[in-house]
């Protein structure tokens, strides 16, 4: 079977792909990045907001090819927690506004160092952690200021599949992403 190519990959320049190559550890934000940062509350408190499948399949593929996945987000929330079983991700720190001091806690656990985490946030509060992570990455829908010191902008939005357009540059630049398709090409 021919090599699979990501239709996005003629617009990644090589300087983020040898970056992306190195990549361990991706830390992602939630809301505006898995979700499109909307939360819904109804009448009697419960909260409501969508995560995008796309994304999700990218992570497990993700997962699959070695990348570690966690998720570092200032609210607690019950759906994020499910929603992180569910993907089975191993790494979940909610409640937490230091964003970089937990991704540094996070690195220091895995024993990683800043050339081998990627992360993607979209506001404020993920600016410490885009800086330290040698891959910072945001979404169209982002912060000015984030997208300012991003090393990346996905061309999807937060909660529309810019998740799982990180997760094929990954693939891509580690040489998985035909690996990871090719189960689905089978006869």
């Amino acid at each position: 079977m021919a090599e699979l190519k990501s239709p996005l990959e003629d617009i990644w320049p090589a300087p983020l792909l040898v970056k992306a190559a190195a990549i361990k550890l991706l830390a992602l934000d939630v809301d505006g990045i898995m979700s499109d940062g909307t939360v819904y509350f109804s009448a009697t408190g419960d909260e409501l907001k969508g995560f995008n499948i796309l994304d999700g399949l990218g992570l497990k593929q993700l997962m699959a090819a070695g990348i570690t996945v966690a998720v570092i987000t200032g609210r607690s929330s019950p759906l994020t927690e499910k929603r992180m079983s569910d993907l089975k991700i191993p790494h979940l720190m909610q409640g937490r506004e230091d964003k970089k001091v937990a991704l540094e806690e996070l690195a220091s656990v895995l024993k990683l160092a800043p050339e081998a985490i990627a992360y993607m946030g979209d506001d404020l509060p993920d600016l410490p952690a885009i800086r330290y992570a040698s891959l910072g990455v945001t979404v169209p829908n982002g912060y000015w200021l984030i997208k300012e010191h991003a090393d990346y902008c996905t061309q999807a939005s937060g909660g529309h599949g810019a998740v799982r357009e990180l997760c094929d540059l990954l693939l891509t630049a580690g040489g998985h992403l035909s690996k990871a398709l090719s189960p689905y090409l089978e006869p």
